[in-house]
């Protein structure tokens, strides 16, 4: 049987034109964190989330308030949307978690989808680079700073993304960072923050937050992880 995901909309909101971030966790929590953080900063509001019955069934607890584990920001004033995910998902789900993420994408006209994927090292100092779909991406990555990857492997959402974009003209840049894959990794999350807010005009980063923003989505996730394990491997089984 093929998964299916549903995205349920709160809110209905123009992005035309606009940006898409990918912020599902890979290696480490880097690239939630990293998103969380630009969420916190740029003022985005909750306009829908994603469901499906083959996610774990998992409530998160907020300020006291329950939340979806995976959810979709937004910023009507940046044309900024955010898939933001508490759940580190099982690789069966990656194809259809990317390809519903571009349909979305589509229907919205988003121009420019950005992801991450973490590569790991001890240190986490080598230079961040860019991959893109297009020639228009690749050009917006040289644009922000950042080098473009000539060779290599990007696996997973990211890779998907990639590949897609690439058949059908859509904008996707993935950006490539290094993490020890301990967390929290608060200067991985830094250095992946102010590379996406060189790439979304308007997006910023509130650095003296993100170390205290880094705590604690490592340690949602973590939870969320830790609950969900048993879970998982009755599902995948």
């Amino acid at each position: 049987m093929i998964p299916k995901i549903r995205i349920r909309e709160i809110k209905k909101i123009d992005l035309e034109g606009g940006y898409l971030i990918d912020g599902f966790p890979s290696v480490g929590f880097t690239s939630a964190i990293a998103t969380e953080s630009m969420i916190h900063t740029s003022q985005f509001e909750l306009v829908g989330v994603l469901d499906s019955e083959i996610f774990p069934p998992i409530s998160i607890i907020k300020d006291g308030k329950p939340n979806f584990a995976t959810r979709i920001f937004a910023n009507a004033g940046l044309k900024v949307g955010v898939f933001l995910s508490y759940l580190t998902l099982d690789q069966s789900l990656h194809r259809i978690t990317a390809e519903t993420m571009l349909s979305w994408a589509k229907q919205r006209k988003i121009k420019l989808i950005v992801s991450s994927v973490a590569i790991k090292s001890p240190t986490g100092d080598e230079e961040m680079m860019g991959i893109g779909s297009t020639d228009s991406a690749r050009n917006k990555i040289t644009e922000a700073g950042l080098r473009v990857l000539d060779h290599g492997t990007v696996t997973g959402i990211p890779g998907i993304l990639l590949n897609e974009g690439s058949i059908s003209n859509q904008d996707v840049i993935v950006i490539i960072f290094h993490t020890n894959g301990e967390g929290p990794d608060f200067k991985s999350s830094a250095k992946l923050c102010m590379a996406m807010s060189k790439l979304i005009p308007g997006a910023s980063c509130d650095i003296p937050s993100l170390q205290k923003e880094a705590q604690k989505a490592e340690s949602m996730i973590k939870e969320a992880q830790a609950e969900t394990k048993h879970l998982k491997d009755s599902m995948y089984r």
